[in-house]
Order: C-alpha cells, then sequence, then structure tokens
C-alpha cells in the first residue's frame, strides 16, 4: 500500500508538471513567436503579369519622322521580385526587374520600357530604411543598360508590400515613373475569390517626367511641327512628356500581401499638361488571373502560420495544460493522502468503526485488538487457559488411528 500511494503521488506531480508547462507555452508561443513570424520572408521571390489592351506610340515610326499612334495594342506589364544582399532579421533588399511590352511586335522591337529597381526595406513595416540607420542599404533605379543605376534619396512609401495588419487608413506610396511618394487612400473591403482584401486607391498627375528624371533624353523631345501632327512647316516644337495614372490596390488585411494590382496609365506628350497632343501610353492594366491566385495562396500561407502559432497551438496547448492540472491535483488529492488508522493502544478509546471481536476466554475480553490496522505483518494471537489440558504437538504418532473390527458378528444361536 505504501509503494502504490508513493507511486500514485509521482504521477501526480509530472502530470502537475507537464500542465503547467503547457501552460507556460500556450501564454509564450504567441507572444513571441508571432512576432518573429510578422516579417516578410527572406526566400521570397514573387512574378506578377498584368495585361490589357490600349493605345500606343509607335517610337519606330517617331524616329522615322511620324508620330503614329497604334490603337487597340495588347499590352503585358511583368514584374519580377527576388531578394538580394544587404538582408539581415531586421532588413533585406529587394530587387524588383519590370517591364512593358507590345505583344503585336517581337524581340526588342516590342520592348516600350524596363527598369530594374533595388531597394532595402524593414521586413515588418515594409518602408524604405535610412541611410543614416542602415549605411549599407540600397535605394537605386535603373533605366538603361548602358549606364549605372541612379540613387534615389527621397524613397519614403511603400511599394512592393504592405505592411502586415494593414489598418484602414492612407499610406504612403512610391510611384517609380514620377519618382516621387503620394497618398494612397483606403477605400473599403471586398472580397476576391472568396478572400477578405481592403481596397486603396491613389491617382498621380499630370507629372512632368522630365523633371522627375532628367537623365531620360526622350521626356522631353524638340521635332519639326509637322513630326508631331501639330502643323505642316519644320519649325522645331518642343514637347514634354507628362504621366497619369490611377492605381488601385487590393490588399490582404493580415499578411499585407498585395491580392490585386490595377494601373490606368495615361502618358502624352503636350506643351502643356492640361491639353494632351500625342499619346504616348493609353492602357488599363490589371494582374491577370493566374497571378491574383498566386497572390492569394502566398496570402494564405503567410495567414496559416500566423493562425497555428498565434492562435491553434495557444489553444490546444492552453487546453490539455488544464486537462493535466486537473487530473494531476485530482490524482495527488487521492493517493497523497495516508488512510491508515494507527493501532489502539491498550486501554485507550476504541476506534470508531465495527466493533471488533475478541478471541479467547472471557477473562481476556478487556484487551481488545485493532483489526483495522493494515498492517499485515501483525498477527493476531489468542490467549489460552493456562489450566486446560494442553496436547503434546510434538509427537508425530500419525498412525495411531483407531481401528474398527470389521468382521461380522456369528449369527445368533437360537
Amino acid at each position: 500500500m505504501a509503494e502504490r500511494s508513493s507511486s500514485g503521488r509521482i504521477l501526480a506531480m509530472i502530470l502537475v508538471g507537464l500542465g503547467a508547462f503547457l501552460l507556460v507555452i500556450g501564454i509564450l508561443v504567441p507572444t513571441y513567436t508571432v512576432g518573429k513570424l510578422k516579417k516578410t520572408p527572406l526566400d521570397l521571390e514573387v512574378t506578377t503579369v498584368a495585361t490589357g489592351t490600349g493605345d500606343i506610340l509607335n517610337s519606330r515610326q517617331l524616329l522615322a519622322g511620324n508620330a503614329q499612334v497604334d490603337r487597340d495594342v495588347p499590352i503585358v506589364a511583368q514584374r519580377f521580385v527576388t531578394v538580394e544582399e544587404p538582408s539581415d532579421a531586421e532588413i533585406m533588399t529587394l530587387q524588383a526587374g519590370q517591364s512593358v511590352r507590345r505583344l503585336d511586335m517581337q524581340g526588342d522591337t516590342g520592348l516600350v520600357s524596363a527598369i530594374i529597381d533595388r531597394l532595402t526595406i524593414d521586413r515588418v513595416s515594409s518602408m524604405p530604411v535610412s541611410a543614416e540607420e542602415y549605411p549599407d542599404r540600397v535605394s537605386t533605379i535603373q533605366v538603361n543598360a548602358d549606364k549605372p543605376p541612379v540613387e534615389v534619396d527621397n524613397r519614403e512609401g511603400l511599394q512592393y508590400k504592405f505592411p502586415f495588419d494593414v489598418k484602414q487608413e492612407s499610406y504612403p506610396y512610391y510611384d517609380i515613373n514620377a519618382r516621387d511618394t503620394f497618398p494612397i487612400d483606403f477605400v473599403g473591403e471586398e472580397e476576391i475569390n472568396g478572400m477578405k482584401v481592403y481596397h486603396f486607391h491613389q491617382e498621380i498627375g499630370p507629372v512632368d517626367l522630365s523633371k522627375a528624371d532628367p537623365e531620360v533624353p526622350t521626356y522631353k523631345l524638340s521635332l519639326p511641327a509637322s513630326t508631331w501632327g501639330v502643323g505642316e512647316d519644320d519649325r522645331p516644337v518642343t514637347m514634354t512628356r507628362w504621366y497619369n495614372n490611377i492605381r488601385d490596390l487590393w490588399v490582404d488585411p493580415i499578411t499585407g500581401v498585395v491580392i490585386k494590382g490595377q494601373e490606368q496609365q495615361d502618358q502624352y506628350y503636350a506643351r502643356q499638361a492640361d491639353k494632351p497632343e500625342v499619346t504616348v501610353l493609353n492602357v488599363t492594366l490589371p494582374f491577370d488571373e493566374e497571378t491574383i491566385e498566386y497572390q492569394i495562396g502566398q496570402a494564405k500561407d503567410g495567414q496559416d502560420q500566423l493562425s497555428l502559432f498565434g492562435r491553434t497551438l495557444p489553444i490546444v496547448a492552453g487546453i490539455l495544460g488544464l486537462i493535466l492540472l486537473i487530473a494531476g491535483f485530482v490524482l495527488g488529492s487521492r493517493g497523497g493522502g495516508d488512510n491508515r488508522r494507527p493501532a489502539t493502544a491498550a486501554g485507550g478509546p476504541a476506534p470508531s468503526g465495527p466493533a471488533t471481536t475478541t478471541v479467547g476466554t472471557a477473562g481476556a475480553a478487556g484487551t481488545r485488538r485493532d483489526y483495522t490496522d493494515d498492517r499485515t505483518e501483525v498477527i493476531p494471537r489468542t490467549e489460552t487457559d493456562p489450566n486446560a489440558q494442553q496436547r503434546d504437538w510434538t509427537t508425530d504418532a500419525t498412525q495411531e488411528i483407531p481401528k474398527t473390527d470389521l468382521r461380522k458378528p456369528p449369527p445368533n444361536q437360537q
């Protein structure tokens, strides 16, 4: 009985300890793990494709002296984002290769524009980091393969991703064409393919691109009036390239992943900003369906991780811990107490419970033994009468067995 009680107490202590451990795990997991998960992963690799049909200036015809605008041209915009150095636990450097092509022309003749953008951002807020805080940070834009990238120091807004736990408010958003930051405003909650998203809207322009990036010679051109189509003579007419954009983004509010993006770009040459004269690009480019589904998958993966460590594991650990604690306390309360009753001393009060039975002569009735004691090594002995005749148990004369005469008596003589 003593060994059984001891093993029960040990098991109860183990259950209580394990239960307490699981409760602590349930508290600490969301506190420390979720914070580490709310960072843009360093293995990020995303390709987005946007397609549309629009009007575009034929650059080859322009060089030949004719400002020809092609109508209803299929156009595709692609962006490939990867992670480069410097990157660590707090920051990451994104490299985004972006191109716009017209699909009715092959090879380089169909290339409308190409940009390589490199930017170091904070992995939590998705905002650009400062050179003062991170001297090795990168912020460059390259539009010409024959020239080195240009340093950009005025980036202060989001670009490729929103922060975790997106708020229903305006955010600063950097436009790579305008080389400036503009607010992008929260519009409302919507749903795309079963996923709740936040809709943001931004309007930009008109922006003088020749001032945004003076290094690009085609942002301000002087051509004969006949080439521009604004006259028949050859007098030079200088026109500036203007840029307008209406941007809409649909964002997962939990992970900040951009589920869908759409841009309505309008670029044109004009002598005055509010009087377009020659169309350069007029097209609406939304993400294609394959890109939207891929972005939804990325967002769901992030949501699942946050839900697993932020809610599922803590709840399971807490419930199991509570069950083990209760089981340990119950087991300890049952097995920890000593149910044995102490032996009653001679002349002391009789123990409670059923009356004990005395064995022996009447003279021994005054002494009562407590048979409720579970000490099995105590063997009760009976008192004997000293005057009674004692049997000699030392003999082994088992052969002395009474015998009977089995012979039949003779019949009676009459």
